[in-house]
Order: structure tokens, then sequence, then C-alpha cells
């Protein structure tokens, strides 16, 4: 393993763990939930250190080295690249503990939002998918497949939660044009224009 591309993909994993310190709101507690969805977070770039360090032995036929290594490093970037343009988009912080009772105060359609209804989840997922590629392993793979699940179940949760507050009509429209995690195919600009 390069050890350049290491520490892209453990500086793309230190990105995203500031986010709760530089962006989101603090006004609630660490549940059980935030707990589940960061445990992957803090065990894959552990993972990705152990392999280099014990050199570990990736799954996949070592001819694919070079050119999983590159893509993996097209997909960092493409994470941190997203997770940036994210931030640059919200004015204001998003809670960051997921509560119950945590009513929604202004819906963003416009930016990275645009497209993607969850672009921070869809910059976390493509960290893991390049560490997947970076290193592949099995102690990768579950974690990629681990975030990918617990990221879904809190997206549709907090499309739930969105759909039933006040801003419930307008995010329906928006939801119907834009996809979850990657843009919606066949949804055209005009269509997502009108959710503004």
């Amino acid at each position: 393993m390069s050890q350049p591309v290491l520490l892209l993909h453990l500086l793309n994993f230190l990105f995203l763990g500031l986010l709760p310190v530089l962006f989101f709101r603090r006004d609630g507690r660490l549940g059980a939930m935030w707990w589940l969805t960061a445990l992957p977070f803090f065990l894959c770039p552990a993972v990705l250190v152990v392999g280099m360090v014990t050199d570990a032995t990736a799954l996949g036929p070592a001819a694919w080295d070079k050119a999983r290594e590159l893509a993996s490093v097209a997909v960092a970037v493409a994470s941190i690249g997203l997770l940036f343009l994210t931030l640059g988009t919200h004015r204001i912080p998003l809670a960051l503990w997921h509560q119950e009772n945590d009513a929604p105060r202004h819906l963003v359609t416009y930016g990275a939002h645009s497209r993607i209804r969850h672009p921070f989840y869809t910059s976390f997922l493509l960290a893991f998918l390049g560490a997947f590629l970076f290193f592949p392993h099995w102690g990768t793979a579950v974690l990629l497949a681990y975030a990918f699940g617990i990221l879904n179940v809190t997206a549709a949760r907090e499309e739930r939660r969105l759909s039933a507050s006040g801003f419930g009509d307008e995010y329906v429209r928006y939801a119907n044009v834009t996809g979850r995690f990657l843009p919606r195919p066949g949804a055209r600009a005009g269509e997502r224009v009108a959710t503004r």
C-alpha cells in the first residue's frame, strides 16, 4: 500500500470526523443511533492503518493494485470535494444528534442538494468506497456495507421527519426529482429549480 495514498484516505476520514466539531449543532446528546452511525468512521481508518502496518494481503489479483489505488484516489478526492461543496451550501448548521424532537428549521434544495438529498452521506459513502478500493479487504468491505445500511436507515428517518414537517409538501416535491445518495436519472433541471 502506498503511504501517500493512505495519508489521503486518513485525511478524508479526519475531515469527516471534524464535522461534528466544526459544523453541526450540538444541542442534544450522543444516543445509541449516533454511536451506531459513527462506529465505521472510527473503524475504517484503523483497518487501513493495521493493513499497512501488518502488510495484510488485499483481496483480488495483485495486478489490479495500481488501478485500484488510482481509482481510490479519485474517489477520495470526490468525497472531500463533495464534503466541502456541501459545507459551503449550508448557511445554518444541522442537528448532529438526530434527536426525536429535532424539528427541521429550513429546507435546503440548492447547491449540493440540488441533485442529491443527502450529499454529506454521499461524501461519507465515497470515503468508504475509496478505502475499500485502496485496500480491498474483508474489513473494508464489511464497513462499506455497514455504512451504506446505517446511512440508508438514518436518511429514511430524516426523510420521514421532513415529510411530516411544515416543509412536507415542498420536501415531497423535492424528493420526487432528486436521488437519496446519487442524482436521479431522468430528472430534468427545470424540475429541480421548481423546488427552490
